[in-house]
């Protein structure tokens, strides 16, 4: 947990953040900021404690003089991986991206020679809006972790791109997932059975997303496979997928994907074709970070108030 020490903004772009207090967050960044942008670093972070470590040194410099939003005590950005939800106030943010570029020296560089915010600072997005001031608590929750699994004989042996599993770990990762890994096996239930069976038995990954092998040849086993693997199923996902789905096409009801927990990971088996994997994958997965935190034992109730 840590605490925020500043809330800063800058109307123009080029000049140092100041401090505010208290600040709006909307979907693009802190309102009023210039660096606010449908962009993937609308909010920038900093540790407060390497701020201290910095100023140690003889640079004396105030909080926003690194072009900073927030400054945090007590989290330490860098050692956290890119997805990390954070949470101050009403605020919801997302972590894309740790340090960046230098193109111009800034005037702490020329000063000092060196300056911590390439290396240290950190960006996020805004997940949902609110208000966040200084001494509010943050809070960090790691990434949820997935596999992408693909059951493809001719995308095994490279006859054929993986469009759809590529498409899966694209949206997986958009939406804030670690993608462990990522492979494609051939349409055999009992190379699918030994695959699900490690990810889920080492602890792996928080979810398996299949693509491929839910129709009706001879060779689709994927859920075959699911099925047998696993300790209790969870009909719900399937079933929403294809309601929705047929929403699309009458063919929806030609699928059948299955999706079941095995321990600690849940499995979900996607359709073939990359339309259907985002349409399937898009419409189920902001549900599924519940469904995986009860799993794990980091949520207690369903109820929404």
């Amino acid at each position: 947990m840590g605490i925020v020490k500043a809330v800063c903004i800058s109307e123009k772009k080029g000049t140092e953040k100041h401090n505010v207090g208290t600040a709006h967050f909307f979907e693009n960044g802190l309102e009023n900021d210039s660096h606010a942008g449908d962009w993937h670093r609308q909010v920038s972070l900093l540790s407060y404690d390497k701020v201290l470590e910095f100023n140690a040194k003889g640079a004396n410099v105030g909080h926003g003089a690194f072009g900073e939003n927030l400054v945090i005590e007590g989290i330490d950005f860098k050692s956290l991986p890119v997805g990390t939800i954070l949470k101050a106030g009403d605020v919801v943010l997302r972590m894309t991206q740790i340090g960046k570029e230098c193109h111009s020296h800034c005037e702490i560089f020329k000063r000092m020679g060196e300056c911590i915010m390439p290396t240290e600072g950190v960006f996020a997005v805004v997940v949902k809006t609110g208000t966040i001031s200084v001494g509010d608590e943050m809070t960090i929750t790691l990434p949820l972790r997935a596999a992408i699994i693909t059951a493809s004989d001719k995308g095994s042996k490279g006859e054929r791109e993986d469009v759809s599993g590529e498409l899966a770990k694209k949206i997986a990762q958009n939406n804030g997932y670690v993608v462990e890994e990522y492979e494609i096996v051939p349409d055999d239930i009992d190379v699918l059975k030994d695959e699900f069976k490690r990810i889920c038995d080492k602890n792996i990954a928080d979810v398996i997303f299949t693509t491929g092998g839910t129709g009706f040849s001879q060779r689709d086993v994927t859920p075959e496979a699911t099925i047998a693997v696993c300790d209790r199923l969870v009909p719900g996902i399937p079933e929403a997928m294809r309601a929705y789905s047929m929403t699309i096409t009458k063919r929806a009801m030609l699928s059948r994907a299955a999706a079941g927990i095995r321990k600690s990971t849940l499995i979900v088996n996607l359709p073939g074709s990359p339309k259907a994997v985002q349409e399937s994958l898009e419409y189920i997965i902001d549900e599924l970070s519940h469904g995986i935190d009860i799993l794990k034992g980091n949520a207690r109730e369903c109820a929404r108030k």
